[in-house]
């Protein structure tokens, strides 16, 4: 239900507690007319070192998800956007499936994930060769290389940052970024994709897309984009990337 600071949308985003970035990149994309509330899922241990560690984080996720999106519903959203990505990766494109329809049937409201925001931002920019990294571990790369591989699309390669912990992704500098995309890029790749919410890269990607000609996909550009458009919202962002700027 729209109020007044959100008079076009509310977005109910659901992040991980240890996560700084989703509401900062939303909000600086300074979409007029809509908010974002957000509900935190608790994460009493965020040591994410290993694949064991990784999965034991994606369980504190499972189990913290429902109240976090309890305590959206009570601002009366229009949408539900999920401001993590691995779970929605998880178990491919089906196992994405399976979480949109379970979120829906929760809340009985119109869904937006990291993984199909994904999907249909390189559908939408006309990408089929891709490479991807993220701030994960092996196990969790294998998962989004088996979505992307599933939805359709050539993927060239999955790195992960590794990440000892959650709040470590918010740390990764930008020069960590720039080296990781350079030995990603080449002449047959046609888009790099950046996963993993807590990672700042929105305003780096949109540099990035100008110095290699092609398109660098930042997730939180994709989820935010698909929620507005699915939303019949058609602002047009600058500093973002090509997806909200022109598409």
């Amino acid at each position: 239900m729209t109020n007044a600071v959100g008079p076009r949308a509310v977005f109910g985003v659901v992040v991980p507690s240890t996560n700084t970035v989703v509401e900062h990149d939303y909000w600086t994309a300074g979409v007029r007319g809509v908010a974002y509330r957000a509900g935190s899922m608790y994460i009493p241990d965020p040591v994410m070192g290993d694949d064991r560690g990784f999965e034991a984080l994606l369980g504190q996720i499972r189990a913290s998800i429902d109240t976090a999106v309890r305590d959206v519903l009570t601002a009366e959203p229009d949408r539900m956007v999920m401001g993590m990505s691995a779970e929605t990766f998880w178990g491919g494109v089906e196992g994405n499936a399976v979480f949109e329809r379970r979120l829906r049937e929760r809340t009985g409201l119109p869904v937006t994930t990291g993984a199909s925001s994904c999907r249909a931002a390189l559908r939408e920019l006309g990408c089929r060769r891709i490479a991807v990294f993220s701030p994960y571990q092996p196990v969790a790369d294998r998962e989004v290389g088996r979505f992307f591989t599933e939805a359709g699309f050539d993927v060239t390669a999955v790195t992960g940052l590794r990440c000892p912990t959650a709040m470590d992704i918010a740390r990764v500098p930008d020069e960590r970024l720039r080296r990781v995309v350079g030995e990603l890029d080449g002449p047959d790749v046609g888009a790099i994709v950046q996963v993993g919410t807590n990672l700042s890269f929105v305003a780096l990607a949109d540099a990035l897309e100008a110095e290699l000609g092609k398109p660098v996909i930042a997730i939180n550009s994709a989820t935010l984009w698909h929620a507005l458009r699915e939303h019949g919202i058609d602002n047009r962002v600058a500093g973002a990337g090509l997806l909200l700027r022109e598409h």
